[in-house]
């Protein structure tokens, strides 16, 4: 029903829009020239189906409750997501989770990514595998809200809603853990799957969002994680599995958002009761904002060991100015069309509180380059909101065509599209828009679409055929003719079209009438909220 009004809203404002201006499009085949990591068309807990549909790399198990996974018992704590309570999976084998998602992940074509817990302790259960909750009414008192199947599981909120439950005891839904119970797991793993260099689980991330540890696992790590505490843990469970499979990959910090980034939780706890200001924790180790100084400690550490620990630093972006979510009224999906330029534009300052220009890809590469040179960079979460709706699919596909065009070395979406969105359909249009699994080129080139908050577009060269692809996406709620210009390319004589758009109440991936290309220039009429792929063969 959402698509529907959404649709419907769309052609009433196309009624009442004027006609389009031409824009052109400049597209240089010699010029940029960098290749496109496979890897940032990754997801996470997609099935075997859609990883198929989608033709995805990657499939990644992360998020709150795998931070508190216990292997052991194949049981994982919900945290604040749900009443802090752990609960049991259907099967009390241990690993099973994790072993049906690295068979799922292998049948879909896909490499898993597991989370590797470092926050000291992991799920319990009680007897006969019951679920077991850290803030029991009856032993902490009265709570602003109540798990609905259990009334004694509180959300550890005082009734005023403001105040949180202090001093409960971990033990009573967790049990302690330690870098020897997460090497058994990795053992098991290996066990079962043999090690990363003959087909095993090649992906390891270090936990998740630790800057958040003592608001989301308040339960058992309520002090704020100090940039020391993440450092040493992180050296110690990484060392731990490359000890166990010296070809695995290892990801992290997992860093949640912007504050993150620049300061540890214990310095954001410390600007949070001080007016926003000081920074104690960075002041004792340098100066540095969090993220370089691990780097910079990461570099040091694994040159005096002669090994790398850390392969790729990974973040989370979501964006924060209700553009996240399912709003689609007009005003959002504005700022949602122009909110991607964070992940890349200088002159571009976030709408959002942060109020701040964030430039995040160049932003790492730039910080790897001066801290930790040879570390790749990934976003293995985000999310843009909208997925029902045509604005969520040009802003999918747009994020996709930046991490190309930027140099991003992986990433995963939060979480996988339901199949018949959209959203889902823009991510296939990257990398299985026939079926057959082609997709868009894997040499990026210079692309310029003069005004990228109505119109984006990339371009790419594709090894295997040699065509040239262009990715036009019409972010506007009206038709926009095009001029697309290709220099230094030999072009055939005309190109294929393939297009995302809605189609009555949903939308679809079609193949259109190819298109002539005379004087080396495509002419076309984008619909309203639409990405077309353009596939140039070469002469």
């Amino acid at each position: 029903m959402k698509l529907v009004f959404a649709q419907l809203t769309v052609m009433a404002l196309l009624l009442a829009a004027p006609a389009m201006a031409q824009t052109t499009i400049t597209v240089d085949a010699a010029a940029n020239r960098h290749p496109i990591s496979p890897l940032i068309y990754g997801v996470a807990f997609a099935s075997a189906r859609q990883l198929q549909e989608l033709n995805a790399p990657l499939n990644r198990s992360g998020g709150n409750a795998e931070s508190m996974y216990n292997w052991q018992l194949n049981a994982g704590n919900h945290a604040a997501d749900w009443y802090f309570e752990s609960i049991a999976d259907s099967s009390p084998v241990p690993g099973e989770r994790q072993d049906t998602f690295v068979a799922q992940s292998r049948a879909g074509g896909a490499e898993p990514l597991l989370t590797v817990p470092m926050i000291g302790w992991v799920a319990n259960l009680g007897p006969n595998r019951q679920t077991l909750w850290s803030f029991s009414v009856s032993k902490y008192g009265p709570q602003q809200k109540t798990a609905p199947d259990h009334p004694d599981a509180g959300n550890g909120v005082r009734l005023d809603g403001k105040t949180n439950v202090t001093g409960n005891d971990p033990n009573d839904a967790n049990v302690p853990s330690n870098v020897g119970f997460e090497q058994g797991w990795v053992q098991h793993l290996i066990g079962k799957w043999g090690k990363a260099g003959s087909g095993g689980v090649r992906y390891y991330i270090m936990d998740n969002e630790p800057m958040l540890w003592n608001s989301t696992h308040r339960d058992a790590h309520p002090d704020p994680v100090s940039d020391d505490e993440y450092f040493n843990d992180f050296i110690n469970y990484s060392k731990m599995v490359k000890a166990q499979d010296p070809n695995a990959l290892v990801l992290g910090p997992e860093l949640w958002g912007w504050p993150a980034y620049f300061y540890s939780a214990l310095d954001n706890d410390y600007r949070g009761k001080h007016g926003w200001q000081g920074h104690p924790d960075m002041d004792a180790h340098g100066g540095l904002n969090f993220l370089p100084w691990f780097l910079s400690e990461m570099s040091k550490h694994d040159k005096e060991v002669g090994k790398r620990r850390l392969d790729y630093v990974t973040v989370h972006i979501y964006p924060q100015g209700g553009d996240g979510g399912d709003d689609v009224s007009p005003k959002i999906q504005a700022l949602r069309n122009r909110s991607t330029r964070s992940l890349w534009d200088p002159n571009y300052k976030d709408e959002s509180w942060i109020n701040d220009t964030i430039m995040l890809i160049p932003r790492l590469k730039k910080w790897v380059a001066q801290y930790y040179p040879g570390t790749k960079i990934g976003i293995t979460e985000y999310n843009w909101g909208a997925e029902k709706s045509m604005n969520g699919a040009t802003t999918q596909a747009d994020l996709l065509g930046i991490f190309g065009r930027e140099g991003l070395d992986l990433a995963t979406r939060w979480t996988t599209p339901d199949e018949n969105t959209p959203t889902f359909q823009a991510m296939q249009i990257y990398r299985n828009y026939d079926g057959n699994k082609s997709g868009f080129g894997d040499t990026s080139v210079l692309d310029n679409a003069p005004n990228p908050d109505d119109i984006s577009s990339f371009a790419a060269i594709r090894s295997s055929d040699k065509a040239l692809t262009v990715m036009v996406i019409n972010k506007q709620v009206v038709a926009a003719p095009i001029t697309v210009n290709l220099s230094h390319f030999s072009a055939g004589s005309s190109a294929q079209v393939w297009q995302l758009a809605a189609n009555g109440a949903g939308s679809a991936i079609t193949h259109q009438p190819s298109v002539t290309i005379a004087a080396d220039q495509i002419q076309a009429r984008l619909p309203a909220q639409s990405v077309t792929l353009f596939i140039v063969p070469a002469k």
